[in-house]
């Protein structure tokens, strides 16, 4: 369960399998290149964060993975995560709590909590996602059309509003190279070798330098790209550091592991794979915990990343490692030249980014669904938009829970059938005077368990018997359970006898565990509702 998948692929590893592996780890790292800069520069952080996390942790990942071809890095899911903990805090303590983010993945990964993150609801993802790609979307607006702006309001209605008192420094040349940028992504053919995003940057990046128009490059506003990586840096947090940046590392935690195991399912339908989710958080933890150390951001799995990377023959963890070593070699070699990047191509291509994440497809396939599910999606993501996005999958999750609770206490249902004679197996065996008969269906659990006050009633009559087909029960939690005992107790009480047909293997488990079949009595216990009235007529 916890052996990464790269040493099980190299034991039977081949050239040919390493050309391959190479192939598209080069192209990986070319497209992970503009995506690692954007999205620092999304979270207010200088661009080299994107690229130190896209080598530490995308190596890391890779290396320690438990799927084959999964790529890691920064992500877009991330950006309204961290640069409200950069804006708040700093980056010192987002450091820490990425640090605190990745201890809580190992716990969680060795804990074997891996399955478990796999039951999101499906319009809580489809929420959060759309909702985030909207926030990333709005913080691009200045770049992409390039207004002049002091500060930018962190909540969503005012920054539109600031937006929109700056229109009148529009900067028709950044704008240009936007729109440029991003109708090159979307046009570029996929079949091509060469990362459209890569084109687009070499183009947008030689028209400024040649004709030197009055737009924002990285150089002008952060001074540059470092050529190499920070040293090595680990600082204890205290406990009330700790106290403090909690919540937010339990954010970034379950973020990456929703992020990762998604995109490690989305990779297993792509190669006909199998991951091992335990292995995958426990990469994941290791992955955010050396990350900070290395001037770093929080990482998970990229799906896109992971889809180019398929796509053009990855079929091993060595491809990832490839790909956070092409871009450690860029970070050595070609920081100068990635430092002339104009910010407004950098929006562009974040601007496609949140097309893609946007998941427009998913939503309106949702929305031709249930009524629940409509309403979960819709919270989810305006939510998210409007208030913090975990607040939206909070309340995604609370409200998804509930209606299926409530669908679950409607499909339970307790019936009388020895007055109504509703099925053929009574009207045949005639149900003996003075024994009354109930019929349980569907879920015994706390929120169906008021449906059995019917049973209650029936008691005040004091009938010789009552029975109780459970043929239809496959689950009883505890509140089931003590309606049971509730039920006997008023039996004794009155003199009547209770018998209990068809109980299946859980509730009877459950009854045997909590020593109630011996107060109710083994001979009380009947295999079919036929044989317990046949015994008693």
């Amino acid at each position: 369960m916890f052996v990464p998948k790269s040493i099980i692929c190299l034991r039977d590893y081949s050239w040919k399998q390493f050309q391959s592996d190479l192939t598209a780890g080069v192209v990986v790292g070319l497209v992970a290149l503009p995506l690692a800069m954007a999205f620092s520069i999304a979270c207010n952080l200088p661009p080299e964060r994107g690229l130190y996390t896209a080598v530490v942790a995308g190596f890391l990942i890779s290396a320690l993975s438990g799927s084959r071809v999964s790529i890691g890095g920064p992500t877009g899911a991330f950006i309204v995560i961290v640069a409200g903990i950069v804006t708040q805090y700093g980056y010192v303590n987002l450091a820490i709590a990425t640090g605190m983010a990745g201890i809580i993945l190992i716990v969680m990964g060795f804990s074997r909590m891996g399955t478990l993150v796999k039951f999101m609801p499906y319009p809580v993802i489809t929420g959060f996602t759309s909702g985030i790609a909207v926030v990333i979307f709005s913080t691009q607006i200045r770049d992409f059309f390039g207004l002049k702006m002091e500060s930018i309001p962190a909540e969503f209605i005012p920054k539109w509003g600031a937006y929109f008192e700056a229109l009148p420094t529009l900067n028709f040349y950044a704008l240009g190279i936007g729109l440029f940028t991003a109708g090159l992504i979307f046009l570029w053919p996929r079949q091509w070798k060469i990362p459209g995003s890569i084109v687009a940057l070499i183009l947008a990046t030689a028209a400024v330098s040649w004709a030197h128009w009055p737009v924002e490059t990285i150089q002008s506003r952060f001074g540059g790209i470092p050529q190499s990586l920070p040293g090595f840096q680990f600082q204890m947090p205290s406990a009330d550091q700790i106290r403090q940046l909690l919540p937010s590392a339990f954010t970034i935690a379950a973020l990456a592991a929703v992020e990762s195991l998604l995109c490690a399912v989305v990779a297993d339908g792509m190669i006909g794979g199998n991951h091992k989710s335990n292995m995958e958080l426990v990469a994941q933890g290791i992955a955010n915990l050396a990350s900070p150390m290395f001037g770093g951001i929080p990482a998970t799995g990229a799906i896109a990343r992971t889809a180019t990377n398929v796509r053009n023959g990855g079929r091993t963890p060595v491809a990832g490692m490839v790909h956070a070593l092409v871009l450690l070699l860029i970070l050595l070699m070609a920081g100068p030249l990635a430092a002339r990047i104009p910010l407004a191509a950098l929006a562009g291509v974040l601007v496609v980014v949140c097309y893609h994440m946007s998941e427009w497809h998913s939503f309106k396939f949702i929305l031709s669904g249930t009524r629940s599910d409509i309403l979960v999606l819709l919270a989810t993501f305006l939510l998210t938009v409007f208030v913090d996005l975990t607040v939206g999958v909070g309340v995604g999750l609370g409200l998804a829970a509930l209606l299926f609770l409530r669908k679950m206490a409607e499909l339970s249902e307790v019936k009388n059938l020895g007055s109504k004679r509703e099925t053929e197996e009574i009207n045949i065996l005639q149900v003996p005077p003075d024994v009354e008969v109930y019929s349980i269906k569907g879920t015994l659990f706390f929120g169906a368990a008021g449906k059995m006050l019917e049973v209650d009633r029936a008691l005040f009559k004091a009938p010789k018997t009552l029975v109780l087909d459970m043929s239809a029960v496959f689950h009883m939690d505890t509140t089931g359970l003590k309606t049971i005992r509730d039920i006997r107790q008023q039996c004794q009480t009155r003199g009547t006898r209770l018998v209990l047909a068809g109980v299946h293997s859980q509730p009877l488990d459950l009854l045997e565990k909590a020593k109630k079949i011996e107060k109710i009595g083994k001979e009380n216990f009947k295999p079919t509702l036929a044989r317990a009235l046949k015994e008693l007529g």
